[in-house]
């Protein structure tokens, strides 16, 4: 059976990590500066992750939400306490689109509404009203169209109050930092304003902060940044780094009844297991301050640098956006310097690495990217 050609490969074929570091099949070591995606919080093959997913592994994996599982209110517990999000109520599912579709259909159930407002440069995922509110045509399938998506620039307050007017609009959603559209950070203003409509208009405000969340912007969550509270909050990739789920969290004001949502394999033994021990590692190692002190450092460095390029970002999520496409400059990173960065588009680079990055690791990266951009900058001279 072959595979569904849908990812454009690189021929490298990971078989170790540890930390911030990822080794081949040939034995080639790499720094990881990308975490899959955002997806590595607190390292590769963390002892304490290890161990806590082994140990659940030998008591129970899994079992379904009809019954009591002790681990879903442990997890609750502790995240609230770290996010500093108490008063919110927890819903666990299985990934990020996931966590948006519940997100999207629990703000149309509260409001009896049907239109969603989002932005340009925005994703919230795969799956059929979430893919129908990002900004891809390429990947919305005819059946994901919808008339009640409606996509508005930016940072645009105006143009989303002029939307509400029409008193149709379930929710206003928009990730805590755009990560696929380049790494936009909204305005601080824009938040605040978009926090005050909701309420007038009676939509939910969704915090999207599947990529920004958990730490990595050097809050927990970066519209902490923010004094606003939205009305939901959806979150995954770092959440398990690397065991799928999600969550979605929802303000105490609003209700519950019994089947209003539902996952099969949301809030399992061993997704528990390992968000547990996220949140541990993140307390016990301060790694939320880390990304704050290392994201700022690799900001400033790279701002210093006599380069025709615009850093921009907050913790580690920083995207570096060039005046020409990148290719080159991955490339080259990859191969001549083992280290693994992402992209946005053709002229952005995305630095989305473990939380635990050290100083040694962000020189590392520093002194490859001033070579390889300099070598790559004259040669476009």
């Amino acid at each position: 059976m072959k595979l569904f050609d849908v990812y454009p490969l690189f021929n490298i074929t990971p078989v170790k990590a540890k930390g911030c570091q990822v080794w081949d099949s040939k034995g080639n070591r790499y720094l990881d500066m990308y975490g899959g995606h955002a997806v590595i919080s607190i390292g590769h093959s963390h002892p304490n992750y290890v161990d806590k997913i082994s140990n659940q592994l030998t008591q129970i994996g899994f079992y379904s939400n009809s019954i009591r599982n002790p681990l879903q209110q442990e997890l609750a517990d502790k995240l609230g306490a770290l996010s500093g999000c108490n008063d919110y109520q927890l819903f666990l599912c299985n990934s990020g689109a996931e966590a948006n579709e519940n997100a999207l259909k629990l703000a149309s159930f509260i409001t009896g509404k049907k239109k969603i407002i989002s932005y340009k440069k925005g994703f919230h995922g795969r799956t059929s009203a979430a893919v129908s509110i990002t900004d891809n045509p390429k990947i919305i399938a005819p059946v994901n169209e919808s008339d009640n998506a409606i996509i508005l620039p930016f940072n645009d307050i105006r143009a989303t109050e002029e939307a509400l007017k029409n008193g149709n609009v379930a929710a206003v959603i928009v990730e805590g930092i755009q990560g696929i559209g380049g790494i936009h950070v909204p305005d601080a203003g824009f938040l605040v304003e978009l926090k005050k409509l909701t309420e007038k208009y009676v939509a939910a405000l969704i915090l999207d902060e599947i990529q920004s969340g958990y730490g990595r912007s050097g809050k927990f969550f970066a519209f902490q940044h923010t004094p606003v509270n939205p009305d939901i909050i959806t979150m995954a990739k770092g959440m398990g780094n690397g065991f799928p789920v999600g969550g979605v969290l929802i303000q105490k004001e609003i209700g519950a009844w019994h089947g209003m949502l539902g996952t099969t394999f949301g809030g399992n033994h061993l997704a528990c297991a390992a968000s547990i021990a996220v949140l541990d590692v993140m307390k016990n190692e301060k790694l939320i301050e880390n990304a704050s002190k290392i994201g700022n450092y690799i900001m400033q460095e790279l701002a210093a640098m006599d380069g025709d390029f615009e850093v921009r970002g907050l913790g580690l999520m920083i995207g570096i956006e060039f005046t020409f496409p990148i290719k080159e400059i991955r490339n080259r990173l990859l191969f001549d310097y083992g280290i693994f960065t992402g992209v946005s588009g053709q002229n952005i680079i995305r630095l989305l690495p473990p939380l635990s990055l050290t100083v040694q690791e962000a020189n590392e990266f520093l002194a490859a990217f001033s070579e390889v951009y300099v070598d790559v900058a004259q040669s476009l001279d």
